[in-house]
């Protein structure tokens, strides 16, 4: 049993070229192989992946908050990359994100709940707006991830296999040692 699912070998499949850019990433997705760099606005991802993208930064752009790790995942996220007409998103994290920017973005966790926390008010109204994008959960969802508790795990471990990863450019198995954020 492996630990890591390679979501960017499955897009890279899919679409052997991403558009987003590294450089406009959203500070707030998770490190690993997919972000939202520039998406639209248009509040298209959270009705294809509601457990992968939400919405924020200065103009409610798409990020990504959990990493597809499975099949499914990858085709729920691969549905909100299709639906963004800005071609936002990336899968090249992987080349990328280093040890160092990862362990960096998990220290920085704290701005991330504050900016969470901040939000709420904006994603209310949101969801008044349009009921069916369901942001509050989103935001409540991400987190719970990042504060370790939800059924899908948590963010801490999920970020150690991705450092193994990264380090290995193999999945850890149940009996390797993961390594400290």
């Amino acid at each position: 049993m492996t630990l890591y699912f390679d979501a960017a070998a499955v897009l890279f499949q899919v679409y052997p070229s991403c558009n987003g850019r590294w450089e406009d990433r959203l500070w707030l997705n998770v490190p690993g192989p997919v972000y939202g760099a520039e998406t639209d606005n248009c509040a298209t991802g959270r009705l294809e992946a509601p457990r992968h993208i939400h919405y924020g930064g200065e103009y409610f752009t798409e990020y990504v908050y959990r990493q597809p790790r499975t099949p499914d995942e990858v085709r729920e996220v691969l549905g909100a990359i299709e639906a963004d007409p800005m071609d936002g998103y990336a899968w090249d994290g992987d080349q990328r994100w280093t040890p160092e920017l990862v362990r960096e973005w998990w220290r920085d966790r704290e701005r991330i709940l504050e900016y969470l926390r901040d939000q709420v008010h904006e994603w209310e109204r949101y969801d008044r707006w349009i009921p069916n994008q369901r942001a509050v959960e989103g935001a409540l969802d991400f987190a719970a991830y990042i504060a370790g508790g939800t059924d899908s795990g948590s963010l801490e471990t999920d970020l150690q296999i991705y450092l193994y990863w990264l380090q290995e450019r193999r999945s850890p198995t149940p009996v390797d040692r993961l390594p400290e954020l």
